[in-house]
């Protein structure tokens, strides 16, 4: 008897999993499908404009593309004009859906074609559906020597990114940058509620600062190589120690570059998840080859998203 209710147990969680699990849905499927790697998605705040970086299938390329919605339905992709000649990523729309800051290892002028290191750079534009401007460095206290990365900013103008400071000896942590008087302090680090010796990257952080979802790359309690976390600001204004957001969202792959829609409460993200079928039940003709080889979660980078309503 004891073996009988542990099956129905086990049954009922499985099938309460998959149901589940089935809430994490692909996002411009039919756009992403065009690109090998698609991943880093910014939403304008009106939603009806959507950026992501599409990457070559070893991610050697990558530029900034962009697709309007329109009468319900997401068309026009488009290379940004001031992408598509160097290594260009995670896009952040500011609140007035003017300004679209990004990293990239672009020269810092015209008069050089090398590319240095890593850096947040930003376009703006004099209304909506106007012509973006050149790209524009953030300089200095944003960017250094080192390596910058996914850049959010709030409300309060705050900028958060990702650094990889080779001074700390450590790996990739999150740091903002706050603003004060017209300007923007020397970034400081996280504290080790959110970061640690381990990788720590990609943050998206709400525009009031009240959360912060971000990915850990291989920590213990992990499902896969990298999963989202989520921490909340508390009454004391430090951040909560953050927590695993659990399997409904992050897979036994990498899992990351999280963006929210705050008025639904709907969860943007990045994965490598992989449901390849291996076995069949009869042989493959080309076009169900084809159809195989060409899903959607195949293991490569693509956008999806989910309700996190309850994490509310």
């Amino acid at each position: 008897m004891k073996s009988l209710v542990f099956i129905i147990l086990f049954f009922n969680t499985l099938v309460y999993s998959q149901s589940e699990n089935k809430s994490t849905t692909p996002f411009l499927e039919d756009i992403v499908s065009q690109f090998p790697n698609a991943r880093d998605l910014a939403l304008s705040p009106n939603l009806n404009e959507a950026v992501f970086s599409a990457q070559s299938i070893m991610g050697e390329v990558s530029a900034l593309v962009s697709v309007t919605l329109k009468d319900g339905k997401w068309a026009s992709e488009k290379v940004l004009p001031f992408s598509g000649r160097y290594f260009d990523i995670e896009p952040f729309f500011s609140k007035d859906g003017l300004t679209l800051y990004f990293a990239s290892n672009r020269p810092l002028d015209h008069t050089s074609q090398t590319t240095k290191d890593f850096d947040i750079w930003y376009a703006t534009r004099p209304k909506k559906n106007a012509d973006w401007s050149e790209a524009k460095n953030m300089g200095a206290p944003i960017n250094s020597q080192m390596d910058e990365f996914y850049p959010v900013i709030t409300n309060s103008k705050n900028f958060y990114f990702t650094l990889d400071n080779k001074n700390l000896k450590r790996k990739d942590d999150i740091y903002v940058s706050t603003f004060e008087n017209g300007v923007y302090n020397t970034p400081k680090v996280l504290s080790d509620a959110i970061n640690s010796d381990g990788y720590e990257f990609n943050a998206y952080i709400a525009p009031d600062e009240s959360f912060l979802i971000y990915t850990c790359y291989n920590r213990k309690e992990g499902l896969g190589s990298g999963d989202l976390y989520i921490s909340y600001k508390q009454d004391n204004e430090e951040w909560s120690i953050a927590k695993n957001m659990g399997e409904n969202i992050n897979s036994n792959k990498m899992d990351y570059c999280p963006f929210v829609d705050i008025k639904t409460k709907t969860l943007y993200f990045t994965s490598k998840r992989n449901a390849t079928k291996t076995t069949f039940d009869t042989t493959l003709d080309i076009e169900g080859l084809k159809k195989v080889l060409n899903s959607y979660d195949n293991g490569l980078s693509r956008l999806y998203k989910t309700s996190i309503i309850k994490f509310f």
